[in-house]
């Protein structure tokens, strides 16, 4: 059934007083909010933001139904917690800026091609579970979009293309290296022996050692992808975004890595566009 796509007479006025430069006012906001909503979705800072607009809700609730105390409470509740977002939202602010800083606050960013994304998995692979079955620690960083020099230059540079034998060694135990994180830039690994700062989350299980509360504390601060190899257990799991995935065998690491390495296909967003466009003049 074709779609009726005619404007009713009574929003005629209203629509031939919307100009132009109201139409792209209109989307740059609506770019900016979407472009927030992705930072902040898989965050803690997600549900934060949601609690403060049913607290905005229900003060509006308030005010409507003259529920005067109540709407005074929360009025003032939501003033001071404006007052602390600075606080409260540090990491995801400190990547809104380095986004905008960077250029990337509106661009995409620049992954591999689907062969070099394909390869780098391959051999992470290869040495994490090489590891696992050895029991041998690691941590290794997959820098994206937001750069993290201040982390490069707390290890040792060591400009390499990443292998799985290149990366055996340097993970080796009782050398200068085995306990600090990799930095791997590209297909390249930049920095060893790297230090991660620790998260704050206290809800962890104590089952996480430094390893994986380091790999939480940075992915937390940035849209790096951390994966971590448990001494103590062999256990292979990933961080991103402040969430751990833990218990994760081969397959299930080159799902989880490939995507977010990956250079996407713009074109494919315009085809998708495309058969939109041609759908709707087919049922027109």
């Amino acid at each position: 059934m074709p779609f009726d796509f005619s404007v009713p007479i009574q929003y005629h006025g209203l629509l031939s007083t919307v100009g132009f430069r109201d139409v792209v006012d209109i989307l740059l906001v609506a770019v900016i909010l979407y472009k927030s909503y992705e930072m902040l979705k898989d965050t803690r800072a997600i549900t934060l933001a949601k609690g403060m607009f049913v607290m905005m809700g229900v003060a509006l609730g308030a005010y409507i139904l003259e529920l005067h105390a109540i709407y005074w409470l929360l009025s003032k509740s939501i003033y001071l917690l404006f007052m602390a977002l600075p606080i409260v939202f540090q990491p995801e602010l400190r990547r809104a800026l380095e986004r905008i800083g960077q250029g990337k606050f509106l661009g995409s960013a620049v992954y591999l091609n689907a062969e070099e994304a394909d390869t780098l998995v391959n051999e992470i692979d290869k040495v994490v579970f090489n590891m696992s079955a050895k029991k041998i620690g690691a941590l290794i960083v997959l820098e994206r979009e937001i750069g993290i020099n201040e982390i490069i230059d707390t290890g040792i540079r060591v400009d390499g293309l990443v292998t799985a034998p290149f990366m055996m060694n340097v993970f080796i135990p009782n050398t200068p290296l085995h306990d600090g994180a990799a930095v791997i830039r590209g297909n390249r690994m930049i920095a060893a022996g790297c230090l991660l700062p620790l998260t704050e989350n206290r809800g962890l299980s104590t089952e996480l050692g430094t390893r994986h509360r380091a790999a939480l504390g940075l992915s937390e601060q940035c849209d790096a992808v951390v994966v971590i190899v448990s001494e103590e257990t062999g256990i292979v799991s990933i961080a991103e975004n402040g969430h751990i995935t833990r218990r994760l065998n081969s397959e299930q690491l080159k799902k989880r890595l490939r995507p977010l390495l990956i250079k996407a296909d713009p074109t494919l967003k315009m085809k998708d566009i495309k058969n939109v466009f041609d759908t709707w003049r087919k049922n027109k």
